[in-house]
């Protein structure tokens, strides 16, 4: 019984005690892929540094043969063996207990164990591919971020840093990688023994093994790092443009950082069936094949793009993460705020004519979005169960983390703060950190109060809206906490604010560090009787730096207005006003007529980043319109096509000669609205080239940039009765190859209007010709008049989805996907209901999100039903020709 309750006191602990730390692990693996099953032992260098009669490390889905383990003392030739072993599964412990204390000092644990390879994405798990016809497996690991447990029982912490030396047992035929390059290689018939050289110290999570057939392309950088990217036989030459990112990004980094890449090469793979974007393994970086791989004639520019972020990303971790590790999963955020703002830095060096910290907004909405929630959490969130990390790895951690780096940065100046990186770096470099670390430095370096300014930042969630109003000549300036509900918090925040009246040629900088405070501002108002001058407006927030939304009193909103018109603000500013206007008509602040005025006022808009925002705030108003008056959806939907026709016209269908990237990215992005708008030439045409396409896979009338909007627009067409385009899609998408087009393709099947085809849409993604990892790719697209059909979907089918997704971050997706949309508090209660006996720690948090959105959008519904001057407003727009063409 004492025994028992011994264990007991380990169990439902949220971090392993401080027992042993492990120094270095001799893993030996010797995986199956025809069984699908794996083999291994692991003898691991410890320090005792406390006194016990246990040792506790982590273990999740293996057979532990418990007389296949021991304890030696180096001091002693005699091993000891464990009186008890127990798995504990709740806890993905394994409990090992000694009948005398364990001497202290250094020893080593021995372990034999076995396991599965799965098919969850995640551990030691499969992926299967076609090679000459033959459908076989490879063995892949992905144990970010605590699943190195279910390859090796080991000490799963980021905190337990250790060496590893890797032996693998493979089929001859086969090439096996590893972080580090082979040291020796034994050859025995059909299979053959790998040892690779050991690696430096790393933690656990970025361990990381692939075995299967590959092609591979390779290059060096300046300082002779060899690099390779390798992908499914055929396909070397798609793997060319992330090479060349690759070896150019590692250069940059050297220089930005001060330190130099620490490992001989970097391998990078692209793996079939792969749950997240791409995982920064130390040395063998793992993607999706979509993040990896770029072809020539069928990928799009927007694919081109996110190939080479998300390897900056990928690259940036080796860096921070690899070399300076989160002490805990609290700190997150220091790896994906930093790799996600890191990677924008290198993209926008190697490719200026992208703009993209233009386009770095769209991150800062995304994280301003879900932070807007009730239901959001802090930048440094508390964990007390590994099951509950996969849901930090959300908007808050990547792009609200990204944004206060930004605004950090633009605070302190860009050479002190890489300054303060670099010394960073190299103070932490092979070891842990918190956030205050950084701090810390950050402070040094610069002698400002950084660690007071950013705690109010990252210790608690949300952020503030600054009211900004005329008041007796002056400015007054108020902060509140924003809420998407209208309701106000009752947070408060150190405010970086930014200020331009008039021209950007001065700018005004300080800290708003109380909740109100009055401001002079001479140049606004007209001397002779000290009202605003007409010609002057006033912008906050310069370029968007900052990560707060700012209300404007009528007066001062005006000015903005026309000075859009003018032509008179950057586009980071424009996207700014027009953001900050659509989140506050969302929260109830300001009403749907006054957004869509000030739409109006972006009529000759040419800029990428500030259409697209465009486009996306089109979707959201329709689909709201259409819940709260319908009987205006018509003239909304005319209104916002005669908005977005000057930039469609001016581009037109086909590339030109020369044009720029972002004009392909453009182009796509207006047709594919137009076509969901219900733009009966734009539908008619895309129609006619897919149809010339389907006949033709080389056809210059279909470029990959475009091949989405023609998708959506063939679905437009469909219905129950006719399915012609449907099967038409479903007949290319099983004659590709390229990942990219059957995400597109998936992307479009349920926009379709008639529920029933929606339905068929939804029960393919269930299907074995979809990947696990794409289902989610046709979740985001869904019609409106699908919404429905996609609930019952959900609830009948919750089973099998939870069983097939729910151990990891890709069921959240399911949720959040077909939740979200719903604009009643009777669905709200209805899906409350459902989820009430059905919610894990690794869903609890999206449930909770997504209902609140349901609830914030039926507060919309109800504001914009009470407009009474909406009707005729809409109609004035509807009917207000912006472009003599249409």
């Amino acid at each position: 019984m004492a025994e028992g309750q011994c264990i007991e006191r380990f169990k439902s602990q949220p971090r392993l005690p401080g027992f042993a730390i492990p120094r270095r692990y001799d893993l030996f693996l010797r995986p199956d892929l025809s069984s699908c099953r794996f083999a291994g032992s692991a003898q691991i260098a410890v320090d005792v540094v406390d006194d016990t009669r246990f040792l506790i490390l982590n273990a999740a889905d293996l057979d532990i043969d418990g007389g296949s383990v021991w304890f030696r003392n180096p001091s002693s030739s005699k091993e000891v063996r464990p009186s008890e072993v127990v798995l504990v599964e709740d806890d993905q412990i394994l409990v090992l207990r000694f009948d005398e204390f364990l001497p202290r000092g250094s020893g080593v644990l021995g372990i034999g164990f076995r396991g599965m390879l799965n098919d969850k994405m995640k551990g030691f798990y499969r992926s299967v591919y076609e090679h000459n016809g033959e459908k076989k497996n490879m063995a892949v690991t992905q144990f970010e971020p605590a699943d190195a447990r279910r390859c090796f029982p080991c000490w799963d912490e980021p905190a337990f840093k250790a060496t590893f030396k890797i032996t693998l047992e493979v089929p001859s035929d086969t090439i096996a990688l590893s972080n580090m390059p082979v040291m020796e290689e034994k050859l025995d018939g059909l299979v053959k023994t790998l040892s690779f050289q050991e690696s430096p110290i790393m933690s656990t999570y970025l361990v990381a093994l692939v075995i299967g057939l590959f092609d591979y392309v390779e290059a060096s950088t300046s300082d002779g790092i060899k690099v390779r990217v390798y992908c499914q036989v055929g396909k070397s030459s798609q793997g060319k443009f992330a090479l060349d990112v690759a070896v150019k990004t590692l250069d940059l980094y050297k220089k930005y950082f001060a330190v130099p890449y620490s490992l001989p090469k970097l391998d990078m793979v692209a793996i079939p069936d792969f749950a997240a974007g791409a995982m920064e393994n130390y040395g063998l970086v793992t993607y999706r094949e979509t993040a990896l791989l770029f072809d020539d004639r069928h990928s799009a520019a927007s694919n081109r793009q996110r190939v080479a972020v998300v390897v900056a990303h990928e690259l940036a971790h080796q860096w921070f993460g690899n070399l300076v590790t989160m002490e805990w999963w609290t700190h997150l955020w220091l790896n994906e705020g930093f790799a996600t703002w890191v990677s924008y830095l290198a993209a926008d060096s190697l490719f200026p004519e992208w703009k993209v910290w233009t386009q770095f907004l769209d991150e800062t909405t995304m994280g301003l979005r879900l932070d807007a929630l009730a239901e959001s959490h802090p930048i440094e969130v508390d964990i007390n169960h590994a099951s509950e990390i996969d849901e930090i790895f959300d908007a808050i951690s990547y792009k609200k983390g990204a944004s206060v780096i930004r605004m950090l940065q633009s605070y302190l100046g860009a050479e002190c703060f890489q300054r303060s990186l670099a010394s960073y770096i190299k103070k932490f470099a092979c070891s842990n950190a918190k956030t205050e670390d950084l701090w810390a430095v950050l402070e040094e370096e610069s002698g400002e109060p950084v660690k007071m300014l950013m705690n109010s930042w990252t210790k608690q969630k949300g952020y503030p809206v600054v009211y900004a109003k005329v008041n007796n000549a002056n400015l007054q300036l108020e902060q509140t906490q924003f809420l998407s509900s209208g309701c106000e918090g009752n947070g408060q925040w150190i405010v970086p604010i930014t200020l331009c009246c008039g021209s950007y040629a001065s700018q005004k900088k300080f800290l708003l560090e109380t909740k109100s405070e009055k401001l002079d501002v001479p140049e606004l108002f007209n001397p002779e009787n000290q009202k605003i001058s007409r010609s002057v407006w006033l912008k906050f927030n310069v370029d968007q730096t900052g990560f707060y939304r700012v209300k404007y009193d009528d007066e001062l909103a005006a000015g903005l207005r026309h000075a859009i018109e003018a032509n008179q603000l950057s586009p980071t500013d424009r996207f700014g006003v027009l953001d900050d206007s659509f989140a506050l008509c969302m929260a109830c602040k300001q009403t749907l007529s006054s957004l869509l005025s000030l739409m109006a006022s972006f009529s000759e808009e040419d800029e990428y980043t500030v259409l697209s925002q465009i486009i996306t705030i089109s979707y959201k108003v329709i689909s709201t319109a259409a819940d709260a008056t319908p009987e205006l959806l018509a003239d909304i939907k005319q209104f916002l096509i005669n908005l977005l026709w000057h930039s469609t016209e001016k581009l037109g269908w086909d590339p030109k000669s020369n044009e720029g990237h972002l004009d392909a990215m453009l182009r796509g992005e207006l047709l594919t609205s137009l076509a969901e708008l219900g733009h009966d030439i734009t539908t008619k045409e895309a129609v006619r080239r897919f149809y010339a396409f389907l006949d033709d896979r080389n056809t210059s009338l279909l470029p990959p940039d475009i091949r989405k909007a023609a998708y959506v627009a063939v679905m437009q067409t469909v219905n129950s009765s006719n399915k012609l385009g449907y099967e038409s899609l479903l007949r290319v998408y099983r004659e590709t190859d390229l990942s990219q087009e059957k995400g597109r393709i998936l992307s479009a099947l349920a926009s379709c209007p008639d529920p029933a085809v929606v339905l068929d849409a939804l029960n393919f993604l269930l299907s074995s010709e979809v990947r696990n990892q794409d289902a989610v790719n046709g979740l985001a697209g869904i019609s409106k008049e699908g919404r429905d059909v996609a609930w019952v979907w959900l609830k009948e089918n919750w089973d099998h989805i939870s069983k097939t997704w729910g151990s990891g971050f890709l069921i959240t997706r399911f949720i959040s996907s077909i939740v979200s949309p719903f604009n009643s508090d009777e669905k709200a209660n209805e899906i409350e209901e459902f989820f009430a006996s059905r919610t894990k720690p690794s869903i609890a948090r999206t449930v909770k999100q997504s209902i609140e959105r349901v609830r914030n959008n039926a507060k919309w519904v109800k504001s914009i039903r009470s407009e009474q001057s909406l009707g005729d407003i809409v109609k004035e727009l509807a009917n207000k020709k912006l472009h003599p063409s249409l």
